[in-house]
């Protein structure tokens, strides 16, 4: 099985929709996603309309509709980080470097969630509801986790597409990896239009296992003669008054 999950394009997060140029991103996304027609068994899409403008190029290409699913919403639990005030909170998952590696647990793969800022907010329950959901969806298409593994309980070919966000394609990443999600969200940038893959490996018959053969590709763009936007990215040199600081 192959889980396609495409973040959406430059994002107008005031409008929840597109800038200019994330129209263009998707336009472009669209022939990549063209492509891929015969391939893909299903296409699910987040209820934010970031991510329904992204799809719409792509769907339209295919002449196919997506069924939007209420986990594929951003992970949107706001925290009051120790460089915000209560006016204004931050994602869970948008910390400073030296802030988050205050704290070791953010490593361990169970103790991660249990921070007290993020029991606060409730997190926890939510990363759980998420999880959840998403666990389900595995097992409805032959997948059952057993442990660290998965039984392969109808193990098949199917592509699945998924039109969503940084956050929580990040999130079911670390979760099939067996990681805390901490070290993705800070270690990992998916620009957006960015297409991640991950694909079973049942090497040994009835256990399988999820890899990431590809994180957030934009050949795409570059075919269509456009660099990535910078969305998700920090200043590269906190000299660069030009770059998100």
């Amino acid at each position: 099985m192959k889980l396609v999950f495409i973040r959406h394009a430059d994002p107008d997060y005031e409008k929840d929709s597109l800038t200019e140029t994330g129209f263009k991103e998707a336009a472009l996304l669209a022939g990549r996603v063209e492509k891929m027609g015969a391939s893909i068994k299903d296409i699910y899409v987040s209820p934010l309309g970031r991510a329904k403008d992204t799809a719409e190029p792509s769907l339209k290409a295919l002449g196919r509709e997506a069924k939007e699913l209420f986990w594929l919403r951003e992970f949107d639990v706001k925290i009051v980080r120790p460089d915000r005030t209560p006016e204004k909170p931050g994602m869970a998952w948008d910390w400073l470097p030296a802030d988050w590696n205050a704290y070791p647990e953010f490593y361990d793969k169970e103790k991660w969630m249990y921070h007290p800022l993020f029991v606060k907010e409730g997190l926890p329950e939510r990363y759980k509801e998420v999880t959840g959901a998403f666990e389900a969806f595995l097992n409805e298409k032959g997948y059952e986790r057993d442990g660290l593994t998965y039984r392969a309980v109808s193990p098949n070919n199917d592509t699945y597409v998924f039109f969503c966000h940084f956050g929580c394609e990040t999130l079911f990443l670390s979760y099939l990896l067996n990681i805390s999600p901490m070290i993705l969200w800070h270690g990992l940038c998916s620009a957006p239009t960015g297409i991640t893959t991950i694909v079973t490996e049942e090497r040994r018959e009835g256990t399988a296992s999820f890899r990431c053969i590809a994180y957030g590709d934009t050949s795409h763009l570059y075919e269509g003669g456009r660099e990535p936007s910078f969305a998700a990215r920090f200043c590269e040199c906190f000299s660069n008054e030009n770059e998100r600081h």
